[in-house]
């Protein structure tokens, strides 16, 4: 009788590890790592670790996840004659004056074309939109 493990298996194929298949890649042994430790090696994890691991941990960034309600310059330009029907813009003599507060918006963006004189007043504007407003002739009031 062999004293030891090793010399039992001398000139076998596979040393007890079943089919000459079976001991290839890490494919047999469930992934490399910690691969599993949420599926199949979960116990096996959660024994040696003591406990989960899971989740997220660290700071979080609260201001990232504020969205700001904006509008751009030339979409308000063509939705004028919409918000005069509405009540919620007035034709002042040759100028539109419009409080977009009252639609829910915060913020005015420059893209687009301004074609008419309008006066306009939000929480914060653009840059660009603060210019293409006042070169037509019209206000960009900070509220």
């Amino acid at each position: 009788m062999p004293t030891n493990k090793r010399s039992k298996f001398r000139g076998s194929r596979t040393c007890g590890g079943g089919t000459h298949k079976n001991r290839r890649g890490a494919g047999n042994r469930g992934g490399r790592g910690r691969a599993g430790i949420n599926a199949h090696h979960f116990v096996k994890w959660y024994k040696e670790m003591g406990g989960p691991v899971f989740g997220k941990n660290g700071f979080c960034n609260q201001a990232a996840g504020a969205e700001v309600t904006a509008i751009d310059v030339g979409v308000l330009d063509q939705i004028i004659p919409s918000l005069i029907a509405q009540g919620i813009a007035k034709a002042e003599g040759d100028a539109v004056v419009v409080n977009v507060a009252d639609m829910g918006i915060e913020k005015i963006l420059g893209s687009g074309k301004v074609t008419k004189k309008i006066n306009i007043s939000a929480s914060s504007f653009s840059e660009i939109a603060k210019a293409k407003i006042e070169k037509m002739g019209g206000k960009a009031l900070v509220v």
